[in-house]
């Protein structure tokens, strides 16, 4: 244990032994005061930069020779810290990233199922699919040309903000 304790007190492991407490007292504050974070990715990241580095500092440490080599160990603690904490942040940007806010375009490009006996270029109504699997009743309009009746299919290919309601056409004809 003696050996331990001075591998942890020599140069380079001692820069981030005490960097270790640091991390080691944040983390149980965290367990108990029981703050909850949405997306702990920066904590997370930062502390596993600390442990990594201070292993491999401390391994380094352990197996050089007193004073030889150890600003070399310091160098190689701080390249294996940022490669390996790198490559183990990957799976957290995807688990942290935050979702996209539903907008009204994302409905632009689906289909839908008029519900209203008819769609004029003023008037209709149709029941859209989101990527959830929810759906939701929509104001839609049609080209003076074209009007849809209830339970047809038609494509929303616009959303006009001003009027808040989607152009929509028949897809079965095309137009």
């Amino acid at each position: 244990m003696t050996e331990f304790v001075a591998a942890a007190l020599a140069f380079p492991t001692v820069l981030f032994s005490f960097l270790m407490l640091v991390v080691l007292a944040y983390w149980l504050t965290v367990v108990l005061v029981g703050i909850d974070f949405d997306a702990p990715v920066l904590p997370l990241s930062i502390s596993m930069f600390v442990l990594i580095t201070w292993f491999a500092a401390l391994a380094g440490t352990v197996l050089t020779p007193e004073g030889k080599l150890r600003y070399a160990v310091l160098a190689g603690a701080l390249l294996a810290g940022a490669l390996i904490t790198k490559i183990l942040s990957i799976p957290l940007r995807n688990w942290t990233r935050p979702e996209k806010p539903a907008s009204r375009n994302d409905f632009v490009g689906r289909t839908a199922i008029v519900k209203t006996t008819r769609v004029t270029e003023n008037y209709g109504q149709a029941e859209v699919t989101a990527d959830d699997g929810g759906t939701a009743v929509v104001q839609v309009r049609a080209a003076q040309s074209t009007e849809l009746t209830a339970g047809q299919t038609a494509l929303i290919f616009d959303y006009d903000a001003e009027g808040e309601f989607f152009w929509v056409v028949d897809i079965t004809t095309g137009g």
